[in-house]
Protein backbone atom coordinates (compact mmCIF):
# COMPACT_ATOMS: atom_id res chain seq x y z
CA UNK A 1 0.00 0.00 0.00
CA UNK A 2 1.43 3.30 -0.89
CA UNK A 3 2.56 5.66 2.23
CA UNK A 4 0.18 9.04 1.32
CA UNK A 5 3.32 11.87 1.41
CA UNK A 6 2.87 15.04 3.51
CA UNK A 7 1.67 18.36 2.49
CA UNK A 8 3.94 20.93 1.56
CA UNK A 9 4.34 24.75 1.86
CA UNK A 10 4.95 26.63 -1.08
CA UNK A 11 7.57 28.89 1.01
CA UNK A 12 9.38 25.00 1.28
CA UNK A 13 9.80 24.56 -2.47
CA UNK A 14 11.02 28.07 -3.08
CA UNK A 15 13.71 27.17 -0.85
CA UNK A 16 14.79 24.76 -4.10
CA UNK A 17 15.68 27.10 -6.54
CA UNK A 18 18.84 26.69 -7.77
CA UNK A 19 20.22 24.00 -10.92
CA UNK A 20 21.84 22.09 -7.25
CA UNK A 21 18.35 21.24 -5.67
CA UNK A 22 15.82 22.41 -8.30
CA UNK A 23 11.88 21.91 -7.20
CA UNK A 24 8.94 22.85 -9.40
CA UNK A 25 5.28 22.50 -8.95
CA UNK A 26 2.90 21.26 -11.33
CA UNK A 27 -0.83 20.68 -10.92
CA UNK A 28 -0.66 21.12 -7.33
CA UNK A 29 2.21 18.64 -6.68
CA UNK A 30 5.49 19.66 -5.61
CA UNK A 31 8.55 17.16 -7.53
CA UNK A 32 12.20 16.96 -7.21
CA UNK A 33 13.57 17.64 -10.37
CA UNK A 34 17.43 18.26 -10.02
CA UNK A 35 18.49 15.26 -11.25
CA UNK A 36 16.32 15.38 -14.60
CA UNK A 37 17.67 18.93 -15.70
CA UNK A 38 19.83 17.51 -17.95
CA UNK A 39 17.97 14.75 -19.67
CA UNK A 40 14.77 17.22 -20.47
CA UNK A 41 14.36 16.91 -23.93
CA UNK A 42 14.09 20.78 -23.81
CA UNK A 43 16.96 21.10 -21.97
CA UNK A 44 17.44 22.60 -18.45
CA UNK A 45 17.07 26.12 -18.81
CA UNK A 46 13.06 26.12 -19.41
CA UNK A 47 12.85 23.97 -16.40
CA UNK A 48 15.33 26.23 -14.03
CA UNK A 49 13.50 29.04 -14.76
CA UNK A 50 10.20 27.54 -12.77
CA UNK A 51 12.94 26.00 -9.86
CA UNK A 52 11.43 26.76 -6.72
CA UNK A 53 8.08 28.02 -8.78
CA UNK A 54 4.31 26.68 -10.15
CA UNK A 55 5.56 25.45 -13.71
CA UNK A 56 1.99 24.52 -14.51
CA UNK A 57 1.23 27.29 -17.15
CA UNK A 58 4.35 26.90 -18.85
CA UNK A 59 4.25 23.00 -18.50
CA UNK A 60 0.90 22.06 -19.67
CA UNK A 61 0.53 23.52 -23.36
CA UNK A 62 3.81 21.38 -24.73
CA UNK A 63 3.13 18.00 -21.87
CA UNK A 64 0.99 15.41 -22.09
CA UNK A 65 -0.13 15.24 -18.41
CA UNK A 66 1.74 12.36 -16.95
CA UNK A 67 4.88 13.38 -18.37
CA UNK A 68 6.59 14.28 -15.22
CA UNK A 69 4.83 11.43 -13.32
CA UNK A 70 5.93 9.11 -15.75
CA UNK A 71 9.62 9.95 -16.17
CA UNK A 72 10.33 10.55 -12.98
CA UNK A 73 10.79 7.53 -10.08
CA UNK A 74 8.36 7.76 -7.32
CA UNK A 75 10.86 9.15 -4.72
CA UNK A 76 11.31 12.27 -6.77
CA UNK A 77 7.22 13.36 -6.53
CA UNK A 78 7.35 15.12 -3.05
CA UNK A 79 3.57 15.32 -2.33
CA UNK A 80 0.89 17.74 -2.90
CA UNK A 81 1.37 21.33 -2.34
CA UNK A 82 -0.95 23.18 0.18
CA UNK A 83 -2.87 25.71 -2.16
CA UNK A 84 -3.49 28.07 0.27
CA UNK A 85 0.37 28.92 0.53
CA UNK A 86 0.60 29.82 -2.98
CA UNK A 87 1.06 33.39 -4.32
CA UNK A 88 -1.11 33.91 -7.01
CA UNK A 89 0.70 36.86 -9.10
CA UNK A 90 -1.34 38.38 -11.27
CA UNK A 91 -0.77 37.75 -15.17
CA UNK A 92 0.19 41.08 -17.08
CA UNK A 93 -1.40 41.40 -20.27
CA UNK A 94 0.65 42.91 -23.27
CA UNK A 95 -0.89 45.31 -25.57
CA UNK A 96 -0.91 42.93 -28.01
CA UNK A 97 -2.48 40.05 -26.00
CA UNK A 98 -5.51 42.52 -24.91
CA UNK A 99 -6.19 42.95 -28.27
CA UNK A 100 -6.44 39.45 -28.90
CA UNK A 101 -8.61 38.54 -26.19
CA UNK A 102 -11.17 41.51 -27.67
CA UNK A 103 -10.48 40.15 -31.15
CA UNK A 104 -11.56 36.40 -29.53
CA UNK A 105 -14.63 37.97 -28.22
CA UNK A 106 -16.32 39.19 -31.09
CA UNK A 107 -15.03 36.40 -33.01
CA UNK A 108 -17.25 35.43 -36.09
CA UNK A 109 -19.89 33.10 -35.11
CA UNK A 110 -19.67 29.58 -36.44
CA UNK A 111 -22.23 29.66 -39.11
CA UNK A 112 -20.10 32.25 -40.86
CA UNK A 113 -17.41 29.82 -41.48
CA UNK A 114 -17.81 28.55 -45.20
CA UNK A 115 -14.60 26.96 -45.77
CA UNK A 116 -11.25 25.62 -44.06
CA UNK A 117 -9.53 29.24 -45.30
CA UNK A 118 -12.46 31.21 -42.87
CA UNK A 119 -11.16 29.19 -39.77
CA UNK A 120 -7.37 29.86 -40.27
CA UNK A 121 -8.26 33.15 -40.41
CA UNK A 122 -10.10 33.33 -37.21
CA UNK A 123 -7.25 31.04 -35.24
CA UNK A 124 -4.61 33.86 -37.11
CA UNK A 125 -6.66 36.66 -35.53
CA UNK A 126 -6.84 34.85 -31.77
CA UNK A 127 -4.25 32.47 -30.85
CA UNK A 128 -1.66 33.40 -28.32
CA UNK A 129 1.62 34.84 -30.34
CA UNK A 130 3.15 31.58 -29.96
CA UNK A 131 0.53 28.91 -30.64
CA UNK A 132 0.13 30.84 -34.02
CA UNK A 133 3.79 30.93 -34.53
CA UNK A 134 4.27 27.49 -33.79
CA UNK A 135 1.34 26.05 -35.87
CA UNK A 136 2.13 28.52 -38.63
CA UNK A 137 5.49 28.32 -39.33
CA UNK A 138 7.26 26.61 -41.89
CA UNK A 139 11.16 25.49 -43.16
CA UNK A 140 13.34 28.79 -44.07
CA UNK A 141 11.90 30.88 -46.61
CA UNK A 142 8.48 28.72 -46.48
CA UNK A 143 8.61 28.23 -50.06
CA UNK A 144 8.10 24.63 -50.30
CA UNK A 145 5.03 25.92 -47.59
CA UNK A 146 3.54 28.29 -50.20
CA UNK A 147 3.67 26.31 -53.16
CA UNK A 148 2.15 23.15 -51.14
CA UNK A 149 -1.02 25.04 -51.76
CA UNK A 150 -0.21 26.78 -55.15
CA UNK A 151 0.63 23.48 -56.52
CA UNK A 152 -3.36 22.11 -56.04
CA UNK A 153 -4.13 25.36 -58.32
CA UNK A 154 -1.73 24.00 -61.22
CA UNK A 155 -3.91 21.21 -61.75
CA UNK A 156 -7.49 22.02 -63.49
CA UNK A 157 -9.95 19.56 -63.86
CA UNK A 158 -11.71 17.84 -67.31
CA UNK A 159 -15.47 17.31 -65.99
CA UNK A 160 -17.56 14.94 -67.33
CA UNK A 161 -21.17 15.86 -68.05
CA UNK A 162 -24.82 14.24 -68.69
CA UNK A 163 -24.19 11.67 -66.06
CA UNK A 164 -26.27 10.53 -63.45
CA UNK A 165 -25.30 12.01 -60.46
CA UNK A 166 -28.54 12.14 -58.64
CA UNK A 167 -26.84 9.96 -56.25
CA UNK A 168 -22.65 10.47 -54.94
CA UNK A 169 -20.79 8.73 -52.56
CA UNK A 170 -17.24 9.80 -51.30
CA UNK A 171 -16.72 7.07 -48.47
CA UNK A 172 -13.72 4.80 -48.75
CA UNK A 173 -11.42 2.46 -47.27
CA UNK A 174 -8.60 3.56 -45.46
CA UNK A 175 -6.24 0.47 -44.74
CA UNK A 176 -8.83 -2.07 -44.54
CA UNK A 177 -11.38 0.44 -42.11
CA UNK A 178 -14.27 2.56 -43.30
CA UNK A 179 -13.99 6.53 -43.63
CA UNK A 180 -16.84 8.88 -44.60
CA UNK A 181 -14.62 10.85 -46.88
CA UNK A 182 -10.91 10.58 -48.43
CA UNK A 183 -9.57 12.37 -45.61
CA UNK A 184 -8.06 11.33 -42.10
CA UNK A 185 -6.49 13.56 -39.58
CA UNK A 186 -3.24 13.77 -39.88
CA UNK A 187 -0.56 13.91 -36.88
CA UNK A 188 0.31 17.81 -35.63
CA UNK A 189 1.69 18.77 -32.51
CA UNK A 190 0.88 20.40 -28.66
CA UNK A 191 -3.02 21.07 -29.58
CA UNK A 192 -3.08 22.62 -26.08
CA UNK A 193 -1.24 25.46 -27.27
CA UNK A 194 -4.29 26.44 -29.19
CA UNK A 195 -7.25 25.05 -27.01
CA UNK A 196 -7.34 23.92 -23.25
CA UNK A 197 -8.70 20.63 -24.70
CA UNK A 198 -6.22 20.08 -27.05
CA UNK A 199 -6.16 16.62 -29.48
CA UNK A 200 -9.46 15.48 -27.19
CA UNK A 201 -11.41 17.73 -29.81
CA UNK A 202 -9.78 15.92 -32.80
CA UNK A 203 -10.73 12.60 -31.19
CA UNK A 204 -14.85 13.87 -29.86
CA UNK A 205 -15.41 15.16 -33.37
CA UNK A 206 -13.80 12.03 -35.17
CA UNK A 207 -15.50 9.40 -33.13
CA UNK A 208 -18.50 11.39 -33.84
CA UNK A 209 -18.35 11.18 -37.38
CA UNK A 210 -16.25 8.08 -38.04
CA UNK A 211 -13.17 10.19 -38.94
CA UNK A 212 -9.97 8.75 -38.76
CA UNK A 213 -7.82 9.98 -36.34
CA UNK A 214 -3.95 10.11 -36.23
CA UNK A 215 -2.26 9.97 -32.72
CA UNK A 216 0.86 12.47 -32.43
CA UNK A 217 4.12 11.59 -30.84
CA UNK A 218 4.14 14.93 -30.00
CA UNK A 219 0.66 15.79 -28.68
CA UNK A 220 -0.12 17.86 -25.66
CA UNK A 221 -2.53 15.01 -24.51
CA UNK A 222 -1.15 11.93 -23.18
CA UNK A 223 -1.56 8.72 -25.43
CA UNK A 224 -3.94 6.56 -23.46
CA UNK A 225 -6.29 10.00 -22.74
CA UNK A 226 -6.84 10.22 -26.41
CA UNK A 227 -7.86 6.85 -26.92
CA UNK A 228 -10.00 6.58 -23.61
CA UNK A 229 -11.67 9.71 -25.03
CA UNK A 230 -12.75 7.63 -28.52
CA UNK A 231 -16.41 5.79 -28.68
CA UNK A 232 -15.94 1.95 -28.80
CA UNK A 233 -14.40 0.97 -32.14
CA UNK A 234 -13.05 4.10 -32.85
CA UNK A 235 -10.33 4.01 -35.55
CA UNK A 236 -7.05 5.69 -34.68
CA UNK A 237 -3.71 5.45 -36.64
CA UNK A 238 -0.33 6.84 -34.96
CA UNK A 239 2.11 8.66 -36.05
CA UNK A 240 5.86 7.98 -34.60
CA UNK A 241 9.02 9.91 -33.85
CA UNK A 242 12.03 7.58 -33.89
CA UNK A 243 13.77 7.50 -30.08
CA UNK A 244 17.74 7.13 -30.06
CA UNK A 245 16.69 4.78 -27.16
CA UNK A 246 14.81 2.39 -28.93
CA UNK A 247 13.47 0.62 -25.63
CA UNK A 248 11.07 3.69 -25.56
CA UNK A 249 10.42 3.00 -29.03
CA UNK A 250 9.32 -0.26 -28.46
CA UNK A 251 7.40 0.51 -25.66
CA UNK A 252 5.87 2.82 -27.54
CA UNK A 253 4.84 0.90 -30.18
CA UNK A 254 3.91 -1.99 -28.53
CA UNK A 255 1.48 0.01 -26.21
CA UNK A 256 -0.19 1.09 -29.04
CA UNK A 257 -0.87 -2.17 -30.90
CA UNK A 258 -2.14 -3.41 -27.28
CA UNK A 259 -4.80 -0.29 -26.80
CA UNK A 260 -5.90 -1.03 -30.66
CA UNK A 261 -4.22 1.63 -33.03
CA UNK A 262 -4.50 0.14 -36.61
CA UNK A 263 -1.68 1.35 -38.37
CA UNK A 264 1.85 2.74 -37.26
CA UNK A 265 3.03 5.85 -39.76
CA UNK A 266 6.57 6.36 -39.15
CA UNK A 267 8.28 9.82 -39.79
CA UNK A 268 11.62 9.44 -41.91
CA UNK A 269 11.92 12.92 -43.21
CA UNK A 270 12.78 14.45 -39.82
CA UNK A 271 16.54 13.84 -38.70
CA UNK A 272 16.71 16.81 -37.41
CA UNK A 273 13.63 19.50 -37.39
CA UNK A 274 13.73 22.22 -39.89
CA UNK A 275 14.43 26.33 -39.42
CA UNK A 276 11.31 27.36 -38.95
CA UNK A 277 12.22 30.97 -38.18
CA UNK A 278 8.90 32.01 -37.02
CA UNK A 279 9.08 30.03 -34.44
CA UNK A 280 12.10 30.65 -33.85
CA UNK A 281 11.74 34.42 -33.42
CA UNK A 282 9.49 33.82 -30.37
CA UNK A 283 12.29 32.06 -28.81
CA UNK A 284 9.43 31.10 -26.11
CA UNK A 285 11.16 33.94 -25.24
CA UNK A 286 10.88 35.05 -21.36
CA UNK A 287 14.26 36.38 -20.05
CA UNK A 288 13.89 33.63 -17.43
CA UNK A 289 15.55 33.52 -14.28
CA UNK A 290 19.26 34.64 -12.88
CA UNK A 291 19.64 30.58 -12.02
CA UNK A 292 19.57 30.14 -15.79
CA UNK A 293 22.80 31.83 -16.41
CA UNK A 294 24.63 29.46 -14.73
CA UNK A 295 23.51 26.59 -16.73
CA UNK A 296 25.28 24.65 -19.24
CA UNK A 297 22.71 23.89 -20.61
CA UNK A 298 23.41 22.72 -24.63
CA UNK A 299 19.77 23.10 -25.84
CA UNK A 300 19.35 26.46 -27.45
CA UNK A 301 16.15 27.90 -26.45
CA UNK A 302 16.20 30.52 -29.63
CA UNK A 303 14.97 27.67 -31.55
CA UNK A 304 11.84 27.85 -30.32
CA UNK A 305 9.30 25.42 -29.51
CA UNK A 306 9.78 22.66 -32.20
CA UNK A 307 13.69 22.04 -31.46
CA UNK A 308 12.63 22.31 -27.42
CA UNK A 309 10.54 19.42 -27.68
CA UNK A 310 12.04 17.08 -30.43
CA UNK A 311 16.05 16.81 -29.51
CA UNK A 312 15.16 12.96 -28.37
CA UNK A 313 14.66 11.61 -32.38
CA UNK A 314 16.94 9.67 -33.72
CA UNK A 315 19.09 11.45 -36.47
CA UNK A 316 20.16 7.45 -37.41
CA UNK A 317 17.40 6.20 -38.23
CA UNK A 318 17.59 4.09 -41.88
CA UNK A 319 16.56 1.21 -44.21
CA UNK A 320 18.44 -1.10 -42.09
CA UNK A 321 16.41 -0.52 -39.26
CA UNK A 322 12.92 -1.50 -40.84
CA UNK A 323 13.38 -5.80 -40.20
CA UNK A 324 13.74 -4.62 -36.39
CA UNK A 325 10.31 -2.43 -36.72
CA UNK A 326 8.85 -5.87 -37.85
CA UNK A 327 10.40 -8.00 -35.12
CA UNK A 328 8.37 -5.70 -32.38
CA UNK A 329 4.82 -5.66 -34.12
CA UNK A 330 2.89 -8.59 -34.39
CA UNK A 331 2.02 -7.27 -37.78
CA UNK A 332 4.76 -7.11 -40.04
CA UNK A 333 4.43 -5.27 -43.49
CA UNK A 334 4.40 -2.18 -45.32
CA UNK A 335 1.04 -0.88 -46.45
CA UNK A 336 1.33 1.94 -47.68
CA UNK A 337 3.33 5.61 -47.89
CA UNK A 338 2.78 9.02 -47.33
CA UNK A 339 3.83 11.60 -49.52
CA UNK A 340 4.36 14.34 -47.46
CA UNK A 341 6.87 17.69 -46.77
CA UNK A 342 5.98 17.89 -43.43
CA UNK A 343 3.29 20.52 -44.26
CA UNK A 344 6.73 22.23 -45.28
CA UNK A 345 8.30 22.51 -42.28
CA UNK A 346 11.44 20.60 -42.85
CA UNK A 347 13.06 20.85 -46.35
CA UNK A 348 12.46 24.06 -48.26
CA UNK A 349 12.18 23.91 -51.67
CA UNK A 350 11.29 19.95 -51.60
CA UNK A 351 8.26 19.38 -54.07
CA UNK A 352 4.83 19.37 -52.95
CA UNK A 353 3.02 15.75 -52.45
CA UNK A 354 0.88 16.46 -54.65
CA UNK A 355 3.56 17.48 -57.54
CA UNK A 356 5.54 13.94 -56.96
CA UNK A 357 2.38 11.78 -56.56
CA UNK A 358 2.07 11.15 -60.20
CA UNK A 359 5.96 9.94 -60.46
CA UNK A 360 5.25 7.84 -57.68
CA UNK A 361 2.04 6.18 -59.50
CA UNK A 362 4.13 5.73 -62.80
CA UNK A 363 7.45 3.94 -60.95
CA UNK A 364 4.61 1.53 -59.51
CA UNK A 365 2.68 0.76 -62.39
CA UNK A 366 6.02 0.18 -64.00
CA UNK A 367 6.97 -2.54 -61.46
CA UNK A 368 3.75 -3.52 -61.63
CA UNK A 369 2.72 -2.66 -58.09
CA UNK A 370 -0.31 -0.08 -58.99
CA UNK A 371 -2.74 -0.19 -59.00
CA UNK A 372 -2.87 -2.53 -55.58
CA UNK A 373 -5.35 -2.90 -52.81
CA UNK A 374 -2.74 -3.83 -50.64
CA UNK A 375 -0.76 -1.26 -51.06
CA UNK A 376 -1.74 2.65 -50.38
CA UNK A 377 -0.72 5.80 -51.74
CA UNK A 378 -1.18 8.63 -49.03
CA UNK A 379 -0.50 12.83 -49.05
CA UNK A 380 -0.50 15.40 -46.93
CA UNK A 381 0.09 19.59 -47.66
CA UNK A 382 -1.72 22.20 -48.67
CA UNK A 383 -5.23 20.59 -48.29
CA UNK A 384 -7.99 23.07 -47.41
CA UNK A 385 -10.56 22.07 -50.35
CA UNK A 386 -12.67 18.65 -51.28
CA UNK A 387 -11.45 19.55 -54.85
CA UNK A 388 -7.83 19.30 -53.79
CA UNK A 389 -8.47 15.88 -52.38
CA UNK A 390 -9.99 15.11 -55.85
CA UNK A 391 -7.77 15.62 -57.77
CA UNK A 392 -5.22 13.70 -55.24
CA UNK A 393 -7.13 10.61 -55.68
CA UNK A 394 -7.62 11.29 -59.61
CA UNK A 395 -4.20 10.85 -59.45
CA UNK A 396 -4.15 7.97 -57.53
CA UNK A 397 -4.06 8.74 -53.90
CA UNK A 398 -5.76 6.42 -51.59
CA UNK A 399 -6.69 9.48 -49.11
CA UNK A 400 -4.79 12.47 -47.89
CA UNK A 401 -3.91 14.04 -44.42
CA UNK A 402 -5.23 17.18 -43.01
CA UNK A 403 -3.88 18.66 -40.28
CA UNK A 404 -3.06 22.70 -39.92
CA UNK A 405 -6.80 23.44 -41.32
CA UNK A 406 -8.11 20.65 -38.20
CA UNK A 407 -6.14 22.56 -35.68
CA UNK A 408 -7.43 25.93 -36.59
CA UNK A 409 -10.99 24.84 -36.39
CA UNK A 410 -10.58 23.35 -32.60
CA UNK A 411 -8.17 26.54 -31.77
CA UNK A 412 -10.92 28.80 -32.79
CA UNK A 413 -13.87 27.26 -32.10
CA UNK A 414 -12.97 23.73 -29.83
CA UNK A 415 -14.79 20.37 -30.71
CA UNK A 416 -17.88 22.49 -32.96
CA UNK A 417 -14.99 23.51 -35.00
CA UNK A 418 -13.63 20.44 -36.21
CA UNK A 419 -17.11 19.09 -36.72
CA UNK A 420 -18.09 22.16 -38.90
CA UNK A 421 -15.02 21.13 -40.83
CA UNK A 422 -16.18 17.85 -41.30
CA UNK A 423 -19.19 19.47 -42.47
CA UNK A 424 -17.92 21.41 -45.01
CA UNK A 425 -15.95 18.96 -46.63
CA UNK A 426 -18.68 17.03 -46.99
CA UNK A 427 -20.59 19.39 -48.63
CA UNK A 428 -17.49 20.25 -50.82
CA UNK A 429 -17.59 16.69 -51.66
CA UNK A 430 -21.17 16.06 -52.96
CA UNK A 431 -21.08 19.23 -54.52
CA UNK A 432 -17.98 18.88 -56.73
CA UNK A 433 -18.41 14.93 -57.25
CA UNK A 434 -21.52 15.72 -59.04
CA UNK A 435 -19.73 18.63 -60.85
CA UNK A 436 -16.90 16.39 -62.08
CA UNK A 437 -19.38 13.80 -63.19
CA UNK A 438 -18.60 10.79 -60.56
CA UNK A 439 -20.54 8.78 -58.57
CA UNK A 440 -18.17 7.58 -56.50
CA UNK A 441 -13.98 7.70 -55.38
CA UNK A 442 -13.35 5.18 -58.23
CA UNK A 443 -15.33 7.15 -61.23
CA UNK A 444 -12.44 9.63 -60.35
CA UNK A 445 -10.05 9.07 -62.95
CA UNK A 446 -6.88 10.03 -64.32
CA UNK A 447 -9.02 11.69 -67.75
CA UNK A 448 -10.86 14.12 -65.07
CA UNK A 449 -7.58 16.72 -64.44
CA UNK A 450 -4.87 18.48 -66.75
CA UNK A 451 -1.11 18.23 -64.79
CA UNK A 452 0.07 20.16 -67.89
CA UNK A 453 0.89 22.48 -65.65
CA UNK A 454 1.52 21.07 -62.31
CA UNK A 455 5.69 20.31 -62.47
CA UNK A 456 6.06 24.69 -64.27
CA UNK A 457 6.73 26.50 -61.08
CA UNK A 458 6.66 29.76 -62.90
CA UNK A 459 3.11 29.09 -64.08
CA UNK A 460 0.33 31.86 -63.57
CA UNK A 461 -2.79 31.03 -62.09
CA UNK A 462 -5.47 33.21 -60.32
CA UNK A 463 -4.16 34.01 -56.96
CA UNK A 464 -5.81 32.14 -53.95
CA UNK A 465 -6.59 35.24 -52.36
CA UNK A 466 -8.25 33.40 -49.22
CA UNK A 467 -4.92 31.74 -49.08
CA UNK A 468 -2.82 34.92 -49.71
CA UNK A 469 -5.03 36.41 -46.76
CA UNK A 470 -4.58 34.31 -44.20
CA UNK A 471 -0.46 33.55 -45.17
CA UNK A 472 1.68 36.39 -42.39
CA UNK A 473 4.92 36.93 -44.09
CA UNK A 474 7.96 36.57 -43.01
CA UNK A 475 9.59 39.09 -41.04
CA UNK A 476 13.15 39.78 -40.49
CA UNK A 477 15.57 41.05 -37.87
CA UNK A 478 14.36 44.26 -36.97
CA UNK A 479 16.11 47.49 -35.57
CA UNK A 480 14.61 48.63 -32.04
CA UNK A 481 12.79 51.74 -31.95
CA UNK A 482 14.89 54.78 -29.62
CA UNK A 483 12.64 56.79 -27.35
CA UNK A 484 14.73 59.83 -26.56
CA UNK A 485 13.78 62.03 -23.79
CA UNK A 486 12.75 65.26 -24.32
CA UNK A 487 14.33 67.14 -21.34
Amino acid sequence: MTQQKPVISAAEVAKHNTRESCWIIVHGHAYDVTEFLDDHPGGSKIILKYAGKDATEEYDPIHPPDAITSNLPPEKHLGPVDPSTVKQTPKELTAEQKQREERSRFKPSLDECLNLHDFEAVAKATLPDKAWAYYSSAADDEITHRDNRAAFQRIWFRPRILRDVTHVDWSTMILGHKSPMPVYITATALGKLGHPDGELNLTRAAGKHGVIQMIPTLASCSFDEIVDAGVQDQVFFMQLYVNKDRAKTKKIVQHAEKRGVKALFITVDAPQLGRREKDMRMKFEDVGAAVQAKSDDKVDRNQGAARAISSFIDPGLSWDDIPWFRSITKKAGCDGIVLSNHGGRQLDTARSGIEILPEVVDELRKRGLFPNPKFSIFLDGGVRRATDVLKAVALGATAVGVGRAFIYAFSAYGQEGVEKAFQILNDEFEMNMRLIGARNLGEVAPSMVDTSSLNLHVTTVPEDRLYRGNYEAMRGAAVREVVKSKL
